[in-house]
C-alpha cells in the first residue's frame, strides 16, 4: 500500500463534511457475497443457462422457476454480516462526513452496518412485491417458499431488483445525480464501473477530489484525482 496516497485520503477525509461514497460489488466481497466478473464470480460458474441470461427481464419471464433456483441459491445471500467497510463508511456518515451512499449493491449491507442514506441503484433482496396485488414481502418469505414464491391472493411475489433489460429507477437515479454532483469528496470502491448506465453516474462530480478505490484498473482510472490500487478491507482498516 502507497502510505502517502493513503495520508492524501485521510486528509481529505478529516477535512470534509460532504463526502459521497459510490460502491460495487467489491465492498460486500470481503462479507462473502461472490462478485459477478473476477474469475471466481457468478459469470465464470457453470450453469445450464449464462448467469447474465438467467437474471435477465425475459427469462424471468419464460422461466420464472429456474430463475428462483438460480435468484435463491446464488444471490439471497441472508447470513453475511457488514464488514469494515460497511462499518466504517456508517461510521463517516454518523460523523457528519458522509452525505450518503450509492450502491450497486442488492445485499442491504450498508444498512445492516447502521448507514442512513442508502441509493440502491439495483434495488434490494430485502423488498419484494406481489405482481398482483403489490402486498410487501421480506426475503425470509422468499428464501422459505416454494419453488415459485407465491402471495396470498396467487400472484408471483418478485423481488424488488433490477434485472437485465429492466429500466433503473428514475427517482432513484436523479438523487444519486444530485448527491454526487453536489460533493466535496467522492470515493469510488469495488467496482469495474462497466455496468451502465450505473457507472455514467460519476460523471456527474464537479469536484477536484475523485478517489478510487479497486483492485484492478478501471476505466475511470485515468479521470482519478487519488488511484489506489487495492483492496477496500486494505484501506478502511486503517482508519
Amino acid at each position: 500500500m502507497d502510505n502517502n496516497k493513503l495520508d492524501i485520503l485521510k486528509e481529505w477525509i478529516s477535512n470534509s463534511t460532504n463526502i459521497v461514497f459510490f460502491g460495487g460489488a467489491g465492498v460486500s466481497t470481503e462479507s462473502g457475497i461472490p462478485d459477478f466478473r473476477s474469475v471466481d464470480g457468478l459469470y465464470n460458474q457453470e450453469y445450464a443457462y449464462p448467469p447474465e441470461r438467467i437474471i435477465s427481464h425475459s427469462f424471468y419471464l419464460s422461466n420464472t422457476e429456474e430463475f428462483f433456483r438460480f435468484y435463491k441459491n446464488k444471490m439471497l445471500i441472508l447470513d453475511a454480516k457488514p464488514n469494515i467497510t460497511h462499518i466504517k463508511l456508517a461510521q463517516l456518515e454518523k460523523q457528519g462526513k458522509l452525505k450518503g451512499i450509492v450502491t450497486q449493491n442488492i445485499d442491504g449491507l450498508h444498512q445492516i452496518a447502521g448507514s442512513k442514506n442508502v441509493l440502491e441503484l439495483h434495488g434490494s433482496i430485502h423488498r419484494n412485491y406481489c405482481q398482483s396485488c403489490g402486498s410487501f414481502y421480506n426475503a425470509e418469505f422468499i428464501k422459505n417458499s416454494g419453488s415459485i414464491p407465491k402471495c396470498k391472493c396467487g400472484g408471483i411475489v418478485k423481488p424488488d431488483v433490477v434485472l437485465y433489460e429492466e429500466p433503473l429507477d428514475n427517482s432513484t437515479i436523479k438523487e444519486s445525480i444530485k448527491l454526487i454532483s453536489q460533493a466535496d469528496v467522492l470515493i469510488v470502491g469495488g467496482t469495474s464501473l462497466i455496468v451502465q448506465p450505473a457507472a455514467s453516474l460519476i460523471d456527474f462530480y464537479n469536484g477536484n477530489k475523485l478517489v478510487l478505490i479497486n483492485k484492478s484498473t478501471t476505466p475511470a482510472d485515468d479521470k482519478a484525482d487519488l488511484l489506489i490500487h487495492a483492496s477496500l478491507g486494505e484501506i478502511f482498516s486503517q482508519f
